[in-house]
């Protein structure tokens, strides 16, 4: 059989015995297998060595025992055999061997003090238990004794003996008072683990009757009570009192005052000390002092250090513990006791023994006949335990021989054994403070090989983990163990397969094509047997989206992912944790398929959150932490302190930050004096800063407020702090803002900004107002005014310039000398209009106008510039007038000229020249005539071609809205258009400007034109438009279409014509309604104006009319849609190329800056009509 080389700890559960001596067996614990095994006795249960009973009890004696046949029990009772069946009140627990003592009958316990021992036989041997000592628990009452009252100088040390009686088990030792209230201890007063209670020092305050020792005897439960001891102490002044009572005056007297003194050990005695304690035992070492002041205890080890995480201080460190102690314990231990007087010191030297303790225990041995094997025992203790071996409860020496068997010290060896060598054998291991009692049995068996793994047994595993398969076998001689792959498949050998001593064999990373059936095959020299189990590797179980971290605000709302991709065959279950722990109960936790929602979060939901799949193949998790973020908590206990008259100190303690840095406190203060209830800002300083020093001013009563603020927000404001109210003081500061403007010519208007409350200073607050006219050599004039914002000046001339001051006083008086600031009294309208005002037209749509400015004294205000009005007085084309409609520009400042934009062409203008102050305009200047010259006419109102025939159309038009001059001609354009849409020759024809149609003649029949039309002055040509039409077919077919007509099959033809042609139209009609293309509207691009821009599919900008001189058309075979609309191009110029909006201006060097009022004046624009359909003919050969 192959050693084991590795097992995976976390398939501990797959537990199969493992040999557990060489050449030995294994006996599995299998029910069905071992009812079938014969098997020596094994004790199972039993009583404890010392056993102390309750004597108001029934006593118990524990012993049980397995084995196969079920064992027989025997009992001894101290030494000799203690026959059950003669004591009626003893009985023997059925298929048991406990034993029960009934003591109700008024049979005493004491009577049944001993040692008792079990024996547990069968025919392959028998085992015992151990020595178990009977004995019933004593709680005696305390022996009477005469107790005398203890009288105690204060300061003197005191033992109160409690000396308990003994029991069994010893009692436990505390001391109360008449009340059942436990005494108070200290340093200076404790209980000894004797159970004493010790003073290092008396006090008056110890003085009492009634220091009462209990024992209470745990078993029994049952507390005894000793009589109570009476202590008084006697302080120094009342025995100086008694003496001086007793004793004449001239007797020399006086006690001692209480004195201090140095240490003195109570307990122990001496200067050094014995203590032996017993390995795994607890050392209790004590060291109680007397002494005033009241001794402090030490505690070292000579040559060592305490043990660490062992040892502990109690009863105020006079009491030393160290649990669990072993022979490194051992040593001197000191205890010094100190005080200021001195010291002094006690050496305990402990010595750690040892009861028997097991080394190696002996175990069961499962033997083939013919095999070899051994049992150790081997114990240790202090002193070294000897050992003893029994067999069957006989000791070894006096046992039958066999032949087999062979004792060496604490080993006994067995070789070639036999099935009669099957027997118990007991190993002793005793000394001076214990033994150890251990069983063992020697099982020989002669069995052929069995599995114990059912058959065909499904074994499931994750991919790229352990699959562990197991073969659970038992055999004598033990059976060598082979794994196969499949039924026939061949043995499994190499570094891949792991092979377990006990028959499992081990896949270290199963992979899926691991899956599959493995064969068992268990050999011995009795026979041979195999099973065959079966193994299946899944998928592993992800989560492929994994909760993240969260920072979330409170009251809002967090959500959890937890996306998973398992094995389709294994049905996955999904728990969410908070913190390790169940979510908590409460319907905002939302637990969904695939995630985890937290509605309305609170402060309550911040914490670290788990999601855990769990197949029962495997289970994975993923966590993420949630940070519940607010608005910081407000600041608490505002303080201050530093009062100074213009300065204080603010501090206070941060509020909770919620999860989110406070990054700088806002100050506020409130003027409880002059704006109570209203809060202003102070300052702000940063997060890390609780205190500020605050700039104060007089005759305000302060309270200060502070507010939180992190990334969240603002925290509520603190609770204010306390008032504090500053000084009163002269102002500080005058009003700001200070004007003089007069309302009317003749008089000053004085204004200032007022100041606030805290500006104050103190009470009274007033202001003196003073004014001089400038440049004149005047006193000042002045007038103090109540807390008011304005005063005003009469009787003043109109527009001087004046010097004005505004200063500030209360009570305490004025403020500092104030700034002198100019203002003027009231302004007037202007007396002169501007003079020789000159017209330099620039273009037809443009012109320049000049003046001269007024005398600055004619202005009497502040000159704010000047008004141009302007109107057009008639068109020079129509000789018609019109409704006279004005325009205003406006120039600011002093300037002497500006460009009138947006003139008409070939008009008559007038216009006049205005100053403007802030009163109002003054008288206008004389108004001045200018005339527009020609420009480019509008397109014509419209184009209509009507009356076509074979060879010729006629054409009807308008003349243009705005001529814009005396027109001189129009311009006829047209090119004829194929049916495979290319344009033919450019044909062009001059009509005399009084024309208004024309018949063009010599046409081809049958033949669609485009025309461009447009009218001309004599500085150019206008904008034109264009149209298109066809001629009719020639006589002789239309002749024959009548004919045709006739017949009834063109009848019909026509009508099914007619119909598609119904069908087409509303075909098209929906196409065009949803914005989409069709034939017509693809024919229409095709014959397109050549002179217009088509749309930039690039820019998005959209094909305008062209303005060119030349109005070239497009070259043959390019066309443009065409839709029959002439486009209205104005060729005025807008007044917001020139101005800001309705104010427009212009610059320095001429551009337009003015204003304009008026609106433009809009001339109706006639559309262009469209051109007649064609006929049904025409139409039909659109279709040819």
């Amino acid at each position: 059989m192959m050693k084991e080389k590795s097992i995976s700890a976390s398939k501990a559960s797959l537990v199969f015995f493992l040999c557990q001596m060489i050449s030995a067996l294994d006996v599995p614990l299998d029910s069905k297998l071992l009812e079938e095994l014969s098997q020596p006795p094994t004790i199972t249960q039993q009583s404890p060595k010392d056993y102390i009973v309750d004597p108001r009890e029934n006593i118990v004696i524990q012993c049980e025992a397995k084995g196969k046949p079920p064992p027989s029990f025997s009992w001894t009772r101290n030494g000799t055999h203690f026959d059950i069946d003669k004591d009626a009140q003893v009985t023997m627990k059925p298929n048991s061997g406990t034993l029960v003592v009934n003591i109700m009958n008024g049979v005493k316990a004491e009577a049944y003090e001993g040692v008792y021992q079990c024996t547990a036989r069968n025919e392959r041997g028998a085992a015992i238990s151990n020595n178990i000592v009977i004995r019933p628990s004593r709680s005696p009452l305390w022996t009477k004794e005469k107790l005398e009252p203890n009288h105690v100088r204060e300061g003197d040390s005191l033992v109160l003996n409690c000396r308990p009686p003994v029991g069994l088990p010893p009692p436990i030792i505390f001391w109360m008072d008449n009340a059942f209230q436990r005494l108070p201890q200290s340093e200076r007063v404790s209980q000894g683990l004797n159970g004493d209670l010790y003073f290092s020092n008396v006090q008056p305050e110890d003085t009492r009757e009634d220091y009462i020792c209990y024992a209470r005897f745990n078993h029994t439960q049952t507390i005894q009570q000793k009589q109570p001891i009476s202590v008084k102490v006697f302080s120094m002044d009342s025995l100086n009192d008694t003496i001086a009572a007793n004793l004449s005056d001239t007797d020399i007297y006086g006690a001692k005052p209480v004195t201090e003194r140095p240490p003195v050990l109570l307990t122990p005695t001496g200067s050094t000390s014995n203590k032996v304690e017993l390995r795994g035992n607890v050392l209790l070492l004590e060291c109680i002092a007397a002494g005033l002041p009241t001794p402090v205890i030490r505690w070292i080890k000579e040559g060592g250090e305490l043990p660490a995480n062992r040892t502990f201080f109690e009863n105020f460190k006079k009491t030393l513990k160290i649990i669990d102690v072993s022979e490194a314990d051992s040593g001197n231990y000191k205890c010094t006791a100190r005080n200021t007087l001195g010291s002094t010191h006690h050496v305990i030297s402990v010595t750690v023994k040892a009861a028997p303790y097991w080394i190696t225990a002996p175990r069961n041995l499962v033997l083939s006949p013919g095999e070899d094997g051994t049992l150790i025992c081997r114990a240790n203790g202090n002193p070294k335990p000897s050992i003893s071996w029994l067999t069957n409860g006989v000791p070894i020496a006096i046992a039958p021989e066999d032949p087999s068997r062979k004792v060496d010290g604490d080993t006994i060896i067995f070789s070639a054994v036999q099935e009669r060598s099957s027997a118990v054998y007991q190993c002793n291991a005793s000394n001076e403070y214990g033994y150890l009692l251990a069983n063992a049995f020697v099982n020989v068996l002669a069995e052929p090989p069995r599995i114990l793994t059912p058959a065909n047994k499904l074994y499931q595993v994750i991919a790229d983990s352990p699959a562990l398969i197991d073969c659970a076998y038992f055999g004598s001689p033990k059976p060598e163990i082979e794994w196969f792959r499949g039924v026939k498949g061949s043995i499994l050998r190499g570094n891949e397969y792991v092979f377990h001593d006990n028959g499992t064999l081990e896949i270290p990373v199963a992979q899926k094509d691991s899956t599959g059936t493995y064969t068992c095959v268990a050999r011995n020299k009795l026979g041979k047997t195999q099973n065959e189990v079966q193994l299946e590797v899944k998928d592993p179980t992800m989560i492929i989206k994994q909760p993240q971290y969260k920072v979330i605000q409170r009251s809002a709302q967090a959500s959890f992912e937890c996306v998973i991709k398992h094995d389709p065959t294994l049905i996955p279950t999904v728990i969410w944790l908070k913190d390790n722990n169940e979510l908590p109960d409460d319907e905002r936790f939302l637990v969904g398929k695939d995630n985890l929602t937290i509605m309305n979060v609170t402060d309550k939901d911040d914490g670290t959150y788990t999601c855990i799949v769990n197949t029962t193949l495997d289970s994975v998790s993923a966590s993420a932490v949630l940070t519940v973020v607010a608005r910081p908590n407000p600041p608490l206990d505002l303080e201050l302190t530093g009062q100074l008259e213009r300065s204080i100190e603010l501090s206070w303690v941060p509020g909770e930050e919620n999860n989110s840095p406070i990054t700088n406190f806002v100050i506020e203060y409130e003027d409880g004096l002059h704006e109570p209830g209203v809060w202003h800002y102070q300052t702000e300083v940063p997060g890390s800063q609780t205190t500020v020093q605050l700039k104060l001013s007089p005759y305000v009563n302060y309270s200060f407020r502070v507010i939180a603020v992190n990334e969240i927000g603002r925290s509520q404001p603190s609770e204010p702090s306390e008032q504090y109210l500053t000084k009163s003081a002269n102002p500080d500061e005058n009003p700001s803002n200070v004007q003089g403007i007069g309302s009317e010519p003749d008089n000053l208007v004085i204004t200032w900004e007022s100041l606030k409350g805290f500006q104050s200073n103190g009470p009274g607050l007033q202001y003196k107002v003073s004014w001089r006219q400038k440049d004149v050599d005047d006193e000042w004039t002045s007038v103090v005014v109540a807390n008011v914002s304005k005063y005003i000046v009469s009787g003043t001339p109109t527009f001087v310039p004046y010097e004005i001051k505004v200063q500030a006083l209360n009570d305490l008086g004025y403020a500092p000398e104030p700034s002198e600031v100019i203002g003027h009294s009231g302004e007037d309208l202007p007396m002169v209009a501007p003079g020789n005002v000159q017209v330099h037209v620039i273009n037809s749509t443009l012109a320049k106008v000049h003046w001269d400015p007024v005398p600055l004294k004619s202005v009497r205000g502040h000159l704010q510039g000047y008004k141009v009005y302007y109107w057009k007085v008639q068109s020079l084309s129509r000789r018609s007038k019109r409704h006279v409609e004005k325009k205003i520009l406006t120039f600011r400042g002093n300037k002497t000229f500006g460009m009138l934009p947006g003139l008409e062409p070939y008009s008559s203008y007038k216009l006049n020249v205005r100053v403007v102050n802030g009163k109002g305009e003054g008288p206008a200047s004389p108004d001045k005539v200018f005339k527009t010259p020609e420009g480019v006419p509008s397109p014509p109102s419209f184009l209509k071609i009507t009356n076509p025939t074979l060879d010729s159309l006629t054409l009807e038009w308008g003349s243009p809205t705005h001529p814009n001059g005396v027109l001189t001609s129009y311009i006829l354009k047209f090119q004829p258009i194929n049916n495979t849409h290319e344009l033919g020759p450019l044909v062009e024809i001059r009509i005399p400007a009084n024309e208004s149609s024309l018949i063009l003649k010599n046409l081809n029949y049958s033949t669609r034109y485009k025309f461009y039309f447009n009218a001309q002055t004599s500085v150019g040509s206008g904008s034109q438009i264009t149209e298109e039409a066809v001629t009719i077919m020639d006589e002789a077919m239309a002749s024959r279409q009548v004919d045709i007509a006739t017949q009834g099959w063109f009848i019909g033809l026509m009508c099914a014509v007619a119909l598609l042609i119904l069908i087409l139209l509303i075909v098209c009609f929906i196409r065009r309604n949803k914005g989409g293309k069709y034939p017509v509207k693809e024919k229409e691009d095709a014959h397109a104006d050549p002179e217009i821009q088509p749309m930039k599919e690039d820019d998005g900008t959209f094909g305008e009319y062209s303005d060119a001189e030349d109005h070239k058309p497009l070259k043959k075979g390019s066309r443009t849609p065409s839709d029959r609309t002439v486009k209205k191009e104005d060729s005025d110029d807008s007044l917001v190329d020139y101005g800001e909006g309705v104010n427009g201006q212009f610059n320095e060097d001429g551009s337009f800056i003015g204003q304009y009022s008026g609106k433009k004046e809009k001339e109706p624009a006639e559309g262009n009509e469209s051109s007649e359909a064609p006929s049904p003919v025409n139409a039909m050969n659109s279709f040819v």
